[in-house]
């Protein structure tokens, strides 16, 4: 695995991000049947804002860059140390992602390693997320790294 410090994120690059991970979840939610295009980036948008009403400085919420020992950013993760449906102990994954350069050398399992420390540092046990049926790349990450389905919806056009 290589190596791989994390840090917050500034206030541009938490723009940045905004920006995209809307566009990248608008996306995910277009292609799972569950918005229209007309529709999704601004309930994207919405949907993120109610997350993180005080932005980058939303109390509960780790929003990290993962950075290459020569200080090169290889990508973000976005964790809330209180999970959604108030599961004790255990925080949420709401996003991982790694430059497209960087894919497929590892940085992926290095920023779920990294998240998992993050979390066990604010006491957290246990660390869930969601992953779209369509990533394979991503669904084979967490399962090789240990997590298990504890739930799954399914769909068939009828």
């Amino acid at each position: 695995m290589p190596e791989l410090s994390v840090r917050s994120m500034t206030q541009p690059e938490f723009d940045e991000w905004q920006d995209a991970l809307a566009r990248r979840f608008a996306d995910s939610k277009v292609a799972a049947g569950t918005w229209t295009a007309a529709e999704a980036l601004d309930k994207a948008r919405q949907a993120n804002a109610a997350l993180l009403p005080e932005g980058l400085a939303t109390e509960d919420n780790l929003i990290l860059k993962g950075i290459r020992p020569d200080g090169t950013p290889v990508g973000r993760l976005w964790i809330t140390l209180k999970h959604p449906q108030g599961v004790a102990g255990c925080a949420f994954l709401y996003d991982i992602e790694v430059e497209p350069e960087f894919r497929g050398a590892g940085y992926g399992r290095a920023l779920l390693a990294a998240a998992e420390d993050a979390v066990r540092e604010h006491g957290g046990t246990a660390l869930e997320l969601n992953v779209f049926g369509d990533n394979p790349v991503a669904i084979s990450l967490y399962a090789t790294s240990g997590y298990a389905v504890v739930t799954q919806q399914m769909r068939k056009a009828v």
